[in-house]
């Protein structure tokens, strides 16, 4: 019944700002934490709309959208199924395989850890490990429903196979949890993993898939120590420099409280370079910033001076939740990637060709794996 008046009352955003409440203080439905931007006056809010009109960098509006129907639990939901077409609980208890491979949940968790070829080359098991009440590539496995959402955290047994299976993916991108409260930190195999996940822009996709069903199936509070370790990692370590544009744009929007976002982004804001260039608010401070002085006009160009990757240093300590601050289907992924993936530095160098393709790219990366 919920859902039926949430469906009821959902107005379909229409804009980037409409899907993100993280800068907003009385938004329905979400975390608070903080206290609401000072609004720009008339004259002021008309220079900067000239400004970032003539920005080449731009949010992805189908991004935003994607994630603001995500943390809002889909407004539009099916109604549930009986509880014997349950699949994803079915596999998580090693009842049936997943389709069409026929793998029980339990061989791969027992065969799978460390065998990155097989990890990074199978594109059918990432929708049964990690599923969401949405269609991925795999047409055969079913999303996820509410009921289903609660049997499954009912149940000991699938949370416990499903943690197994969030440390072997973990493990696939150098990454070790390190206690039961999802803290993270590197592991011992990250400089290898970190060079392949720098360039394996696909496995974006899967991050944000594995964020994503983290919130559904109950463990929602460890996903902002993963982002902020891969927000580190991209920004401050630069060891995964082709990463900072989906972790800014898809990873933080996974987080459904918005204290726990605004941390994150000031974060992301300190370290962010060229800082004119940071898209993620906080609004009344990045407009600020953009704002051109008297010598500028508003066309001018941004600087486009890029921070250069330095080698990231060992033994890191781990991340906490609490601190401040994604063969078959593969070209599907691949292109979905491509823009997920895609550094802010890239984006300004692309030009009028790559800006008149960007809403194709955009909606092609927010189909889920």
């Amino acid at each position: 019944m919920g859902n039926l008046t949430a469906s009821l009352r959902y107005k379909e955003p229409s804009t980037v700002e409409e899907c993100d409440s993280t800068w907003d203080s009385d938004s329905e439905g979400e975390g608070d934490g903080g206290v609401a931007e000072e609004p720009l006056d008339a004259a002021r809010q008309m220079l900067v709309e000239t400004v970032e009109s003539s920005s080449k960098m731009k949010r992805s509006f189908y991004a935003a959208k994607d994630l603001y129907k995500y943390r809002h639990s889909y407004p539009n939901y099916k109604e549930p199924r009986q509880p014997h077409e349950y699949r994803n609980l079915r596999f998580y208890l090693n009842k049936i395989p997943l389709v069409p491979d026929g793998i029980y949940v339990e061989e791969i968790l027992t065969k799978w850890r460390g065998d990155y070829d097989q990890l990074e080359h199978n594109h059918t098991y990432i929708q049964w490990l990690f599923p969401l009440r949405e269609q991925g590539l795999n047409f055969f496995a079913q999303e996820l429903t509410q009921d289903e959402i609660k049997e499954f955290q009912s149940t000991r047994e699938a949370k416990r196979r499903f943690l197994m299976a969030y440390t072997i993916m973990l493990d696939f991108f150098g990454i070790k949890l390190v206690d039961k409260s999802g803290n993270v930190a590197r592991a011992a195999n990250w400089q290898d993993r970190f060079r392949h996940l720098n360039e394996s822009q696909h496995n974006y996709l899967r991050i944000t898939r594995i964020l994503k069903s983290l919130g559904e199936l109950g463990f929602e509070a460890f996903k902002p120590a993963l982002v902020r370790l891969l927000l580190e990692e991209s920004l401050v370590e630069g060891t995964l420099p082709n990463m900072r544009h989906s972790a800014l744009e898809y990873f933080v929007y996974t987080l459904r409280d918005r204290a726990q976002r605004r941390a994150l982004l000031r974060f992301a804001r300190r370290h962010y370079h060229p800082p004119d260039n940071f898209l993620w608010g906080p609004p009344g401070r990045r407009r600020a910033a953009q704002a051109p002085g008297p010598a500028l006009s508003a066309g001018a160009a941004a600087p486009s001076r890029a921070r250069s990757p330095r080698e990231g240093r060992g033994g890191r300590g781990r991340h906490s939740p609490t601190r401040e601050g994604e063969g078959e289907g593969e070209e599907d992924e691949v292109e979905g990637a491509r823009d997920h993936g895609r550094s802010a530095a890239g984006q300004r160098s692309k030009g009028k060709e790559r800006r008149s393709r960007m809403d194709a790219d955009d909606y092609v990366q927010t189909v889920p794996l």
